[in-house]
């Protein structure tokens, strides 16, 4: 049985958009982990996508995969998607390429006039496609991205299309202190996300599946964290670094240590005992 995998960048105009990224010029070591190198995307880049997602910036799962919003993140936007009836036809990219180093390294580089230049290159290589009925950023600084974008004359002559600002994925985690905050944390952030399968799925007008809408509960249940496309990752990647959620976490005693470190752990069940 032939394994799916994605294919890379091997076209234009992506091969020389990955041939041109900016490094660490663009991006300070003292704000972003530039160590581990750039994360494109993830996602169909063929002109078959119909939901363009914007993500932040890249963590340690994205760091080891190669590819954007994997882990606890990635499954979560994956279920937003489902209940959009999109399940494979769809692009994500990020607001930063390299992961942000320290509170407020985003914030300080969102006005940045090359990382939007080069990221804006990225949204108008996809846009151009053609295929893209809704777009979704996950977080402030993606939403900042988007409308920089929309700002920007490379935007001129593109159709506006249907988005919506949502929570980020992992934002229950990273607010809360105590694990009732984090569930009405949850709770929150899937109102929100409801308001936002309202306003959007009405407006995809080609869905990967038929459906009517189903509205999320107060609660992720394990539906909404459905595997990752074997052809969303790069060949040779194991399966479950698709179907688990946190494989990898960063380690060490100093903040030195810690940022040069990534544990990556075969989840239990995969070995025999």
């Amino acid at each position: 049985m032939a394994i799916a995998f994605d294919r890379g960048y091997y076209k234009q105009p992506f091969a020389r958009l990955v041939a041109e990224y900016p490094a660490e010029d663009v991006y300070p070591s003292a704000d972003f982990r530039v160590e581990w190198g750039p994360v494109f995307h993830r996602g169909r880049l063929d002109g078959s996508a119909r939901v363009l997602i914007i993500g932040q910036d890249p963590a340690q799962h994205e760091a080891i995969a190669r590819r954007v919003l994997v882990g606890t993140a990635g499954k979560r936007a994956q279920g937003l998607l489902k209940r959009l009836s999109i399940t494979r036809s769809y692009v994500f990219i990020n607001t930063f390429l390299y992961s942000v180093y320290g509170q407020g390294g985003g914030n300080r580089h969102i006005a940045n006039a090359a990382i939007a230049a080069y990221r804006n290159r990225w949204i108008a290589a996809i846009l151009k496609r053609g295929s893209i009925e809704a777009v979704v950023a996950f977080g402030g600084l993606a939403n900042t991205a988007w409308q920089d974008w929309l700002a920007s004359s490379a935007a001129a002559g593109h159709a506006p299309l249907p988005f919506r600002h949502l929570t980020h994925p992992t934002w229950p985690e990273s607010s809360a202190r105590t694990n009732a905050e984090r569930q009405a944390a949850v709770t929150k952030l899937l109102e929100n996300w409801n308001d936002g399968l309202r306003a959007l799925k009405p407006v995809i007008q080609q869905p990967d599946v038929a459906g009517a809408l189903e509205l999320y509960g107060t609660a992720f249940v394990p539906g909404d964290l459905p595997d990752i496309l074997p052809d969303d990752l790069p060949p040779g990647l194991p399966a479950w670094m698709r179907t688990e959620e946190g494989w990898a976490d960063r380690k060490g005693e100093t903040l030195l240590e810690k940022r040069r470190t990534i544990v990556v752990r075969v989840p239990k069940g995969v070995l025999p005992d």
